[in-house]
């Protein structure tokens, strides 16, 4: 009778055993899944490169971000949450550090979502990827594109060969110009994967809008811009059947290498229409050498600029002058971002797991005048096909295209 009493016993302990770890299998299932949840917040932290041995910085997108988290918190938070941002790592444009910083967060710190990400060689991709943690952020390279958990507000800027990219940018440039019929263009890169990448979709660009393309160069190496730039100047003032091309496009990220070869093409007397992605940013006007290098170029980002007089901009910058933001490109990346998690956090709805966000994030559509427009899951493959034009003229930034969106091309 002991023993049949013993037997039960132990059965009875090996049960509750059994159980119990069961229970906290499938908590440690479910927690994975709503990591960063309660009833009341939802935690968010990003990663940028906010330095750089380049100069580049996108450290002005963690207080855009931050700026439409409080606007969000302010009207009560989305579905009774709250956003609970904690800022974010700087991966000093340095995949590891970049991968690192991914797993902090998701790891240490249990983030749900990792917003904003904005960093030209960024490594945490495929690490996000696989543990299935949702990222948004400014789409910029190829690491971007094709992923379930990667959400570029401005879709993905590096597709694959037959899928759709952008022409926004070269009609614009045409637009400004009356026309791109007869008009020829260089487009300079660095050898970062991601700029290497931008020649061919940047070039496709422009000859979609109706360019001839002169040529184009990756050559330039990453880390530090060259002490002669002569001989990639020389070059590009002979693409153009021996004459100097319409159009210089530069596809490279880091002030210093924009500020050293347009200083260097004006020096040797060109005159045509220079153009890059970065080159809307106030910290330009303080340095006098920047300042006159980059006088007369146009910047193409991809929202509407803040001298336009849209109600939607007004917004953005009283939200961003609330947590004393510069109004320079990367704070509106930032912001855009945040705007475009905060709607698909929308709808979702109270019942807030990955699993959830993403199911709710493959049939979402959303437009606003002060960035265009995404849709996903189309946004995984292209372009959201908008972008502005800005000129530094006198010292001073205007609106010389409003941004628009056009119909993408096969690349």
């Amino acid at each position: 009778m002991k023993t049949s009493n013993t037997s039960r016993a132990a059965a009875a302990v090996a049960a509750t055993v059994l159980l119990a770890g069961c229970a906290t299998s499938n908590e440690s299932s479910s927690g994975a899944a709503s990591a960063g949840v309660t009833d009341s917040s939802i935690k968010i932290g990003g990663v940028l490169t906010e330095t750089s041995a380049t100069g580049y910085s996108t450290g002005g997108a963690e207080l855009g971000a931050k700026a439409r988290f409080e606007r969000a918190n302010a009207a009560g938070g989305v579905h009774g949450r709250k956003i609970e941002f904690i800022g974010a790592e700087d991966d000093t444009m340095t995949p590891d550090k970049g991968a690192a910083a991914a797993k902090k967060l998701v790891q240490k710190e249990k983030v749900f979502a990792v917003v904003p990400v904005s960093a030209p060689q960024f490594g945490g991709a495929e690490f996000l990827e696989q543990q299935k943690v949702p990222w948004f952020g400014w789409a910029t390279g190829p690491f971007w594109c094709g992923k379930e958990s990667a959400f570029g507000f401005n879709g993905c800027l590096a597709p694959k060969p037959g899928q759709e990219t952008q022409t926004w940018w070269g009609n614009q440039v045409g637009a400004q110009l009356g026309g791109a019929k007869g008009k020829k263009v260089w487009v300079q890169a660095t050898d970062s994967t991601a700029s290497k990448y931008g020649v061919s979709t940047i070039s496709k660009s422009f000859t979609a809008a109706g360019f001839e393309l002169a040529g184009s160069s990756a050559a330039l190496p990453a880390q530090a811009p060259p002490q002669d730039w002569s001989p990639y100047v020389n070059k590009i003032m002979k693409s153009a059947g021996g004459k100097a091309p319409d159009v210089v496009v530069s596809v490279m990220a880091g002030g210093k290498f924009n500020s050293g070869l347009y200083g260097a093409l004006k020096k040797a007397g060109y005159k045509g229409l220079i153009t890059d992605a970065t080159s809307y940013d106030p910290k330009v006007l303080q340095d006098p050498q920047t300042k006159q290098a980059l006088e007369g170029v146009y910047a193409a980002p991809q929202f509407e600029p803040y001298e336009s007089t849209a109600a939607e901009v007004a917004q953005m910058k009283a939200d961003i002058q609330k947590v004393g933001g510069t109004l320079d490109q990367h704070t509106a990346t930032g912001y855009w971002s945040a705007d475009v998690f905060l709607k698909v956090l929308e709808k979702t709805g109270k019942d807030l797991t990955r699993d959830t966000f993403f199911q709710a994030a493959k049939s979402f559509s959303y437009e606003n005048p002060g960035f265009g427009r995404i849709r996903y899951p189309e946004g995984k493959t292209a372009s959201n096909g908008c972008g502005a034009l800005v000129k530094l003229e006198n010292g001073a930034f205007k609106v010389a295209q409003n941004l628009k969106c056009y119909d993408n091309t096969t690349l």
